[in-house]
């Protein structure tokens, strides 16, 4: 504002003059003025300050919120919500146009809160995010626990003692605001944050719990923001919600995987208690071998049993014993008697002569018909009808005459006595030399 002395100099102002005498009357005249009306042309600046507008039936007036302020607020501004406005009506000198300066800013009530929540609510639902088929199970046994909570206060003071005192695990606390203008946006951060690391030194959480204390439904507005919504819907990590007391419910509630009814009930959903898990396996163990026990007693028992009914070993061996005794003794008795029955058959014949007689008689007979038969069949017998026999010097029998060559030495054999010969070829046939007197030659004549 320009605060320079007014100059009239024939009734005449300049511009900025005119403007600083403007901004100041109604600085001066509407310094504390509060308004209600539905916001619209909702903006915030990358420097913290928000501009908004305010309408009714009949006007709008424009809106302006310093940073300070705006940081200052239990819940994020939306367009269409109704509020009521405090502050200062000022003037804009570069545009000519006249704001309100908010210093305060709330809910008209309760009940504009509830029906914007409501009608936020039917929509998410109309999309799906929160039905119970999306929901996952919580892990049993989480080695890495993420808190998204407020750095102070009690929250994350009873989070962490009570996961301590039921199973020490590693919990990463992500520290955001729970309430306030840029609430929503730092929690849906946080969700995206544990969602996106890994590697390094930070680990992928197991589970989330999003957690605040208690407050009104300003003070819980954060948690009921579309964007922290859609941040849980995505999350591929479990999320158990802890917002508020029992009975505050917010839209997160119904996205996460588990609800608690506070904070602290959250850390023991999380993790279960050691000592418990301790007990529980030491009763598993036990019940173990006295099943165990049973088992070997009653299969003792079996074995007794069917102990019982068998024979030892020496006792077979004492049984096969005698049944070997009974069976040799047979096979002795059954021999002596063959025995028995031959020498009385020998004996009786023995004692008939008619009987050896004949025995002997058949025996020549049959003797005198090989011995006629052999005869015939003697090679003698041929040689004598004419025939000869030829051979090589080894004895080997001369079957074709394509099998001597000139000059072999040959023996011819007659039913008198045997003759050497040599091959000789004459007019392309074999010709038997004249022979030489053998050796086993007999006195008889030679044949050539």
């Amino acid at each position: 504002m320009n605060n320079a002395p007014l100059i009239k100099e024939d009734n005449v102002f300049s511009v900025s003059q005119l403007a600083g005498m403007i901004q100041s009357a109604l600085t001066s005249s509407f310094s504390n003025v509060k308004i209600k009306g539905e916001i619209s042309g909702l903006k915030r600046h990358t420097s913290g300050h928000v501009y908004f507008d305010l309408k009714d039936e009949g006007a709008v007036i424009n809106c302006v919120m310093w940073r300070g302020t705006a940081a200052k607020l239990k819940f994020n501004p939306e367009n269409g919500l109704e509020v009521r406005a405090f502050g200062s009506v000022s003037t804009y000198p570069l545009r000519s146009n006249y704001q309100l300066v908010v210093n305060s800013l709330e809910v008209d009530g309760v009940g504009a809160l509830m029906a914007m929540l409501e009608e936020r609510k039917k929509k998410l639902a109309a999309e799906g995010l929160f039905n119970a088929d999306r929901k996952r199970p919580i892990p049993f046994m989480p080695q890495v626990i993420g808190v998204i909570t407020s750095p102070t206060g009690a929250v994350i003071k009873d989070i962490l003692h009570r996961i301590s005192d039921r199973f020490g695990v590693h919990v990463i606390v992500y520290p955001v605001a729970v309430q306030g203008v840029g609430a929503a946006e730092q929690i849906a951060g946080a969700i995206d944050f544990f969602n996106c690391v890994g590697g390094g030194e930070c680990q992928v959480p197991d589970l989330i719990i999003v957690a605040r204390g208690g407050g009104s439904i300003e003070d819980l507005w954060a948690f009921n923001e579309e964007i922290v919504i859609r941040a849980a819907a995505n999350s591929t990590i479990p999320i158990i919600s802890a917002v508020g007391h029992e009975t505050d419910t917010t839209l997160i509630d119904y996205v996460s995987d588990r609800r608690a009814p506070t904070p602290t009930a959250a850390a023991e959903m999380a993790v279960p208690v050691k000592r418990d898990l301790i007990e529980t396996v030491l009763n598993y163990r036990n019940r173990n071998l006295r099943g165990i026990n049973r088992n070997i007693e009653h299969l003792e028992r079996i074995l007794k049993v069917r102990a019982g009914a068998l024979i030892s070993p020496r006792q077979m061996l004492a049984n096969m014993a005698q049944r070997l005794d009974m069976s040799s003794e047979k096979m002795n008795n059954a021999i002596a008697n063959i025995f028995k029955n031959k020498e009385k058959k020998l004996l009786q014949n023995r004692l008939n002569p008619s009987v050896l007689f004949n025995i002997v008689e058949n025996r020549k007979i049959k003797i005198e018909s090989l011995k006629g038969l052999l005869e015939s069949y003697n090679y003698k017998n041929v040689l004598n009808r004419g025939y000869s026999l030829t051979k090589t010097k080894d004895g080997k029998v001369i079957k074709s005459a394509a099998s001597l060559s000139n000059g072999d030495m040959v023996e011819i054999m007659f039913s008198d006595g045997n003759r050497d010969a040599v091959i000789t070829e004459e007019n392309d046939k074999n010709k038997i030399t004249k022979p030489k007197i053998s050796t086993k030659q007999t006195a008889q004549d030679s044949l050539f």
